[in-house]
């Protein structure tokens, strides 16, 4: 069964690329556009990982991270935070949420596939 991803994104550029490299390397792929449709989306798909962008429309990325990892059926899900924020102090706070990796914009599609593989083995 191929590994599920859930790409929390509003970028329409970046959702576009991310979706065909993602179904290219064979992982089924759904994609929220608000914080709080990436919260439905966790609960009714169950993603292996999620790739969240913090600003977003509704809620932003932190406060989604911190929602999935508040709720004990959904900590198995690993979190890549994938975003345009990239000082120190956002970093942290990312990580400290409960982030397994955090990746500034714009990114390295070979280094971006490289962190999924490395998390995937350890989603289920």
């Amino acid at each position: 069964m191929a590994a599920r991803i859930l790409i929390a994104e509003d970028e329409p550029n970046i959702v576009t690329s991310l979706q065909f490299l993602l179904q290219k390397n064979e992982y089924e792929v759904r994609v929220a556009r608000d914080g709080e449709e990436a919260l439905q989306l966790v609960e009714s798909f169950m993603p292996d990982l999620v790739l969240l962008d913090v600003m977003m429309p509704v809620r932003n990325g932190f406060d989604v991270c911190r929602k999935i990892r508040e709720n004990p059926a959904l900590r198995r899900i690993r979190i890549v935070m994938l975003t345009a924020r990239g000082r120190a102090a956002e970093r942290d706070e990312g990580l400290a949420l409960g982030a397994d990796a955090y990746i500034t914009k714009p990114f390295s599609t070979k280094e971006l596939v490289a962190k999924v593989r490395q998390l995937l083995p350890q989603a289920r």
